[in-house]
């Protein structure tokens, strides 16, 4: 608060002190001449005025106060190796005037991006990562690197980068690092599913490589991988003959199935006819079964009949034979006559006398 009062102020002192003075200067001298104006200008009356505006001016540049944000690291002419031990956190602090100075680092997370495209990244123009695999294949890289500058070795990283350490650290360390564990592999690995198994390892290598350097590794984003032309049409021909396999694979099942489902069908019609044939024959040699056991029940029971009465098979044979017969019975020991043949030749011809044999 008082600092940044100082700054408000101090300036609008400084600017009426210089024009009061100038004002007074050139009345007197034009009053009473330029020595009597010159012996003015080192007079208490404005002197006084021009020690306490540069009193308030020493009282700002020794103090400095430091952003929740930020970290400051004292750059001392007279402190050991040129700087203090310890830096300063947020909050107002004092400086001895023009013998010491603050250097201020941001300590909230920083985004370091290289891209292909124009205007994404932090440099204009294309600052991918070029590299290649175990097998020789170029690789195309985008990525991002989330970092903070570590306030506990904030002075560590001034005196080995200063401001420096975004261009000349962290760059050249993601690009070489990229590079080195990007050998590895061979393009195929990099192309399929062990993408994040590379991701990981990245980020194990970037936290390693960082340690007490003065950043902590926060986060590491693999925004992008691309290939070269020949590679991806490559890749682009033996996907389209994959899928063309596939293609043919299904078709192949398809037809398949649809056998398998006529040869069911055929199986299931031919099962379902052989049983309905076995459930006739069942059904008829039940009946037949039934029928016989009828019969030879009907056969006893004539046989039955027979032997109580034996003159039930005339009775039998002649109510056979009684639609056809054209004959007379007399009253002798012939118990019938059978019709003459010319009887059969039409039921419709009476029998005459001639036909008659009488005894």
């Amino acid at each position: 608060m008082v600092h940044t009062i100082l700054d408000f102020l101090i300036p609008w002192i400084w600017f009426f002190f210089i024009v009061a003075t100038l004002y007074d200067f050139v009345r007197t001298a034009w009053q009473h001449g330029i020595w009597i104006a010159i012996k003015r200008l080192l007079s208490v009356k404005i002197l006084l005025p021009f020690l306490l505006v540069f009193g308030l001016s020493i009282l700002k540049v020794s103090l400095v106060f430091i952003y929740p944000q930020e970290v400051g690291v004292v750059v001392s002419m007279i402190s050991e190796k040129g700087v203090r031990k310890e830096p300063f956190h947020a909050g107002l602090h004092a400086i001895v005037p023009l013998l010491e100075t603050v250097v201020i680092y941001p300590i909230y997370w920083q985004t370091y991006t290289m891209s292909s495209r124009p205007m994404e990244g932090e440099k204009l123009g294309d600052d991918s990562i070029i590299t290649r695999t175990a097998d020789g294949q170029e690789v195309i890289m985008d990525c991002s690197f989330v970092f903070v500058v570590d306030p506990e070795n904030v002075i560590k990283l001034h005196i080995n980068w200063q401001d420096r350490y975004i261009e000349d650290f962290i760059r050249p360390l993601i690009r070489a690092t990229a590079r080195t564990y990007i050998s590895q592999y061979t393009v195929g690995e990099v192309n399929s599913d062990k993408r994040g198994e590379i991701k990981v390892g990245l980020e194990q290598t970037l936290i390693n490589a960082t340690k007490n350097s003065g950043i902590i590794f926060q986060k590491f984003f693999l925004r992008n991988i691309a290939f070269t032309a020949a590679y991806a049409e490559s890749v682009e021909k033996k996907q389209m003959a994959e899928q063309g396999i596939v293609q043919k694979d299904y078709e192949a099942k398809q037809i398949e199935n649809l056998a398998k489902g006529e040869a069911a069908r055929i199986k299931i019609r031919a099962e379902a006819e052989a049983a309905a044939i076995l459930i006739k024959a069942k059904a008829e040699a039940q009946a037949r079964l039934i029928k016989a056991k009828a019969e030879a029940k009907a056969l006893r029971l004539i046989e039955e009949v027979v032997e109580n009465s034996p003159d039930i098979l005339t009775y039998n044979y002649i109510d056979k034979l009684s639609p056809n017969l054209k004959a007379m019975l007399l009253p002798n020991n012939a118990p019938l006559i059978l019709p003459l043949p010319r009887l059969l030749e039409s039921d419709k011809i009476p029998p005459s006398e001639e036909d008659v044999k009488v005894p």
